[in-house]
């Protein structure tokens, strides 16, 4: 997340001026006046999902990079086999879906819908889209930066929501589901698009949520 900074006006009737009135009684004695951040850029820009044809993923994503838009195309490893050969290849989280970070103007729709491959934006209509949460953003960038072995799983809307409190993915929540003795499967889920992935986890380390 971005940070912001306030700069301070040695004159202190020149600051005076340009306060609310309810805050100029706080600063006439001398005492300090604190103001409180703004939300950075990151914080009020909301995730959106794109719908694009299918294994266009990739493609979209690199269109809209090439536009300066900020995109997440989360993957994961699986096996393939190809000429008799079983090898590990890159594929999306959630086929069918590439995410975008930004404040979307009707400028910024029109740009997504010119990208080849892009079906739409999950939503009503441009100043009407449907945002994601960040924390399930969040956790899905955390688990491609783990390089754990995720893979894809069944949507859930019923299980014991758990919280992992120790490790690299400490303190991300999800849904688990114990398959064996200490060990379980954490599904974490994208509530908008119903869609769910899995990571093998150690029971050892989750409390319920």
């Amino acid at each position: 997340m971005g940070t912001s900074s306030v700069s301070c006006v040695p004159q202190r009737e020149k600051t005076a001026r340009f306060l609310p009135e309810e805050c100029r009684d706080k600063t006439e004695g001398g005492e300090a006046f604190t103001v409180e951040p703004a939300p950075s850029a990151e914080q009020i820009t909301n995730w959106y999902a794109i719908w694009t044809r299918s294994h266009s993923e990739q493609l979209v994503a690199d269109q809209l990079l090439g536009k300066g838009l900020d995109v997440f195309l989360p993957k994961m490893s699986i096996w393939s086999r190809r000429g008799g050969v079983r090898h590990v290849i890159q594929v999306p989280m959630f086929s069918g879906y590439v995410f975008l970070h930004e404040e979307v103007t009707k400028t910024t729709y029109i740009e997504v819908y010119k990208a080849r491959g892009v079906v739409r934006i999950l939503g009503s209509r441009w100043d009407r889209l449907f945002p994601i949460s960040y924390a399930e953003i969040d956790t899905l960038q955390r688990l491609v930066a783990t390089r754990l072995n995720v893979v894809s799983h069944p949507y859930l809307q019923e299980g014991q929501r758990v919280r992992i409190t120790d490790g690299p993915l400490k303190d991300v929540e999800g849904l688990l589901i114990q398959n064996k003795e200490k060990k379980g499967l954490l599904v974490v889920s994208v509530e908008l698009l119903r869609r769910s992935v899995a990571v093998q986890i150690d029971c050892s380390y989750v409390v319920p949520a």
